[in-house]
C-alpha cells in the first residue's frame, strides 16, 4: 500500500512538473495562442450569424463557443496522451517505470494529472476574450459554471482512456495521425461543434450519439445556453440524464479496458523493442 501512494505521489509531482515546463515552452504557448486565436477569429466572423429551430434564434456565437470548447476538450484529451503514450514508449520512458515498484501507475497518474491541467490555459485563452468580445456568451451564471465543472469532470473520464488505449495499440508514434487523429476530427465534425447535428442525415446523428464527443458537446451548451436554446436540439432539450449516463459508461469501460490494454503493452515491451524503434524513428526522420 505504500509502494502504491508512493508510487502515486511520484506520479502526480510528475505531472504537476511537466504541466509548468509546458506553460514555459514556446511551442505550446505557440499552440495555445495559434488555439485561442483561431477559435475567435471564427467566432468574430460569424458573430452575426444565427441558428433557428422549432421557432428559436440563438447566435451562431453562444451556441458555437461551448461546442469548440467540448471539442477541443475531447479532442485534446485523446490525441495528447496517445502522442505521449506512443513516443515515451519508443523512447524507453514506460521500460523504465515498468521496472519500478507500482510504476505504471505512477506513470498513469502523472498523465492523468498532466492532460487534465493541460486543459486550463486553452479555456483560459479562448474563454476570457470571448466574455470581452461577445454579448450573452454565459447565460446561466452559477447554474451554468456548476453544469461546465461536471461536464468537464466526466468529459475527461470518458474521454482519457480512449488516448491511453489508442496510444498503447498503434503500432508507432508515427500513425497516431492515421489511426487517431483523422477519425477523432471525423467524429468532431459530426458532433454539432460548427452546426447542430440535426442537419445530417439520421444515420450520421446517431453515430455521432454513440460517442461521448456528441454529449460533451450538449452538456456544454446546456450551461451556456438558456433553456430556450434546448429546442434546437435533438429531442427538443438538454437530455442531462443521457448525457450523465453516457459519459459514465465510456468512463467506466475506459476505467475496465485501459488497465488491461496497458499491462499487455507492458509486458510486451523489452529494451530491443526500444532499440527498434529508435531505429525506425531515425530512419523516418532520415
Amino acid at each position: 500500500m505504500n509502494a502504491t501512494r508512493h508510487a502515486v505521489g511520484l506520479g502526480l509531482h510528475r505531472g504537476w512538473t511537466e504541466f509548468l515546463l509546458s506553460l514555459r515552452s514556446p511551442q505550446d504557448q505557440g499552440f495555445y495562442l495559434f488555439m485561442g486565436g483561431a477559435t475567435l477569429l471564427y467566432l468574430w466572423f460569424n458573430r452575426d450569424g444565427e441558428i433557428t429551430g422549432a421557432g428559436e434564434t440563438i447566435p451562431l456565437v453562444a451556441y458555437s463557443l461551448p461546442s469548440i470548447l467540448a471539442a477541443l476538450l475531447a479532442f485534446g484529451v485523446i490525441i495528447g496522451p496517445a502522442y505521449a503514450l506512443a513516443m515515451e514508449r519508443e523512447d524507453g520512458t514506460l521500460l523504465r517505470h515498468k521496472a519500478l515498484p507500482h510504476g505504471m501507475q505512477g506513470y498513469v497518474t502523472g498523465q492523468l494529472l498532466y492532460h487534465s491541467l493541460g486543459l486550463l490555459p486553452m479555456l483560459l485563452v479562448i474563454l476570457v476574450p470571448s466574455f470581452l468580445l461577445f454579448d450573452g456568451v454565459m447565460a446561466r451564471g452559477a447554474e451554468g459554471w456548476l453544469t461546465v465543472t461536471w461536464v468537464v469532470v466526466l468529459g475527461l473520464l470518458a474521454t482519457l482512456p480512449l488516448g491511453m488505449v489508442l496510444g498503447s495499440v498503434v503500432p508507432s508514434v508515427q500513425k497516431v495521425g492515421s489511426w487517431g487523429m483523422l477519425p477523432v476530427i471525423v467524429l468532431t465534425v459530426i458532433s454539432g461543434v460548427f452546426f447542430p447535428v440535426q442537419a445530417l442525415w439520421g444515420w450520421v446523428q446517431a453515430v455521432a450519439q454513440v460517442f461521448p464527443t456528441y454529449w460533451i458537446g450538449l452538456g456544454m451548451r446546456s450551461a451556456f445556453l438558456p433553456d430556450a436554446a434546448a429546442a434546437v436540439e435533438l429531442g427538443g432539450s438538454w437530455r442531462t440524464l443521457p448525457t450523465v449516463l453516457v459519459l459514465l459508461a465510456w468512463a467506466v469501460a475506459g476505467l475496465l479496458v485501459t488497465p488491461a490494454v496497458l499491462r499487455r503493452m507492458a509486458r510486451r515491451q523489452s529494451g530491443s523493442q526500444v532499440a527498434a524503434a529508435r531505429d525506425a524513428a531515425a530512419q523516418w526522420v532520415r
